[in-house]
């Protein structure tokens, strides 16, 4: 048997989510063309395994790298970890395009040369990008095409036009639909128009995923609307970043896995990914509620300089809503919230202090100081503290739960190291690896490589992908399950993982005894009815 690459004396955890073998896995272009006993006489480049496991390449069902692998594909954060397959599509995708969102997406890419989600994906590929990439139609980019950012119902006419561009990107090989509920204008979709769209993607066998309308006060509902949706529809359905936030809902995730579990039972496929950390980040602006934000930025920011609407904006934020997840006071308030500004912009000085830090600095309440650096820098992002170590665990333990950053792609050298980041961009997979197998124990080796490789790629139709089998596609990683684990953290995020010895592409090998080798063998990847 012919091998262009052999992987030498590893212990293989296939994905299959059982025990480890020892074993040589022998590829042929991007091909696993053999695994099983010591295959000698290759005349082929040999990556050295031994005492190291051997496993498929890891899929980030939640990856924001479409635009820091777009300026820089070699994808250092997560390659470190193991990732091999970026998915991307919470709420917003890079394509289908409209004016509002060409003119939304105009800063963060040199030039915007497709208007669809597929040609985006081509374009990733052409240019070079490390990791393979795949993507969700983002409900966001329906809902421009369709109502806009006005808060109401799409027309029947507008429903239909957004089915059929719905229908032509799935077509062209996209994973189904991602939502984003707790944010304008995705928010504004009512159940209804979700199912409608869900229908379509059902026919393509795709899934429906999404940040549910409330991780907090109305949590368990939402996780009844997101199983509704998916019965309805007759269509896969998985909910974002599982997670309960704000200490009052803490005991509302056993009651959610409950849920989740009976529709289980009744045949529904229904599953979850995590990443595990205990702060969230978005934008500053998300804590101001989101009926405020309809009109897009400049009709917020033409609310803020009127002084009674400034008012109502103030108070929106200090008062708990049965209409909008309120992300400031399941922080606890401004000491909760970890700001994250351009260290070169208006707002730098404060970064890495909490809200109320800042406040206190200025000497100003510390909404209104919230409401400030949102006017001084629409883009200033945040960390979160809304989540509790065992609610995580509770999570993470069960079996239909994958892996998902939520974060983008970075390399720890200026000057990347400028933009503030989460240190779940450098960490999420090897602090799986590092704190919640080896040291905690609270999943197997061979599960956890389940809930990173095979359990995701069966689940987004990524056909070939995600087992170390004969005939699947070549991602391979191969790590040091002794030492990997995270270091970047919330004062210092921008840290490598440790551990990882070999990470292999479509065939190719892009990370070489730790070191990156500048291959850049990704491929824009179709999700496989």
């Amino acid at each position: 048997m012919s091998a262009s690459l052999v992987i030498r004396g590893g212990t293989v955890h296939d994905g299959g989510g059982g025990p480890g073998r020892v074993a040589d896995v022998l590829v042929e272009g991007d091909r696993i063309v053999a695994v099983g006993p010591s295959a000698g006489g290759h005349d082929a480049p040999v990556l050295d395994a031994t005492g190291l496991v051997v496993a498929p390449g890891f899929v980030n069902v939640l990856s924001h790298a479409y635009f820091t692998l777009e300026k820089d594909g070699r994808g250092l954060s997560d390659l470190y970890q193991g990732v091999t397959t970026q998915v991307f599509g919470e709420g917003l995708s890079i394509g289908p395009l409209t004016p509002a969102i060409r003119a939304e997406l105009e800063a963060s890419f040199e030039s915007l040369e497709w208007e669809r989600l597929s040609q985006f994906l081509a374009h990733l590929e052409r240019k070079g990008v490390v990791q393979n990439v795949v993507s969700f139609v983002g409900a966001h980019n329906l809902r421009m095409i369709g109502a806009g950012t006005e808060d109401r119902p799409m027309t029947a006419a507008e429903l239909s036009q957004v089915r059929g561009i719905l229908d032509e990107e799935m077509a062209d090989g996209a994973l189904g639909v991602g939502s984003a509920l707790i944010y304008p204008p995705g928010c504004f979709a009512p159940t209804d128009e979700l199912v409608a769209l869900c229908e379509v993607v059902a026919r393509h066998d795709g899934m429906y995923i999404s940040h549910m309308r409330s991780e907090g006060d109305h949590f368990l509902d939402a996780v009844d609307e997101l199983i509704e949706i998916g019965r309805r529809a007759e269509v896969r359905a998985e909910i974002y970043h599982l997670k309960a936030a704000g200490r009052d809902n803490w005991p509302k995730m056993a009651r959610a896995v409950e849920r989740v579990e009976a529709a289980r039972a009744a045949g529904q496929v229904v599953t979850a990914d995590i990443y595990p950390y205990l702060a969230g980040q978005t934008s500053l602006g998300a804590s101001i509620p989101p009926h405020f934000h309809e009109g897009g930025h400049e009709a917020l920011a033409a609310r803020l300089a009127d002084l009674a609407e400034r008012a109502r904006i103030r108070e929106g934020v200090r008062t708990p809503s049965e209409r909008w997840e309120n992300i400031y006071l399941a922080s606890g308030g401004a000491d909760g919230v970890m700001l994250l500004p351009d260290p070169k912009g208006p707002a730098g000085s404060y970064r890495g202090l909490s809200l109320g830090q800042a406040a206190r600095d200025r000497g100003a309440d510390p909404v209104e100081m919230l409401l400030q650096l949102v006017e001084a820098e629409p883009g200033l992002h945040a960390m979160y503290f809304m989540m509790d170590e065992d609610v995580l665990r509770t999570a993470l333990r069960n079996p239909w739960v994958s892996v998902g950053s939520d974060a983008e792609t970075f390399a720890a050298e200026p000057p990347y190291t400028d933009t503030p980041t989460h240190p779940r961009a450098y960490g999420t997979f090897a602090r799986i690896l590092g704190r919640y197998v080896r040291e905690q124990k609270l999943l197997t080796l061979g599960e956890a490589v389940r809930r990173m490789t095979s359990l995701p790629a069966t689940n987004l139709g990524l056909r070939d992908r995600g087992r170390l089998a004969v005939g699947a596609y070549a991602d391979i990683v191969v790590f040091d399950p002794e030492t990997v684990g995270d270091l970047a953290t919330y004062e210092s995020a921008h840290q490598y993982a440790r551990g990882m010895r070999h990470v292999v592409v479509n065939g190719q090998t892009a990370f070489a005894d730790g070191v990156p080798t500048g291959l850049l063998p990704g491929r824009a990847l179709r999700r496989s009815s």
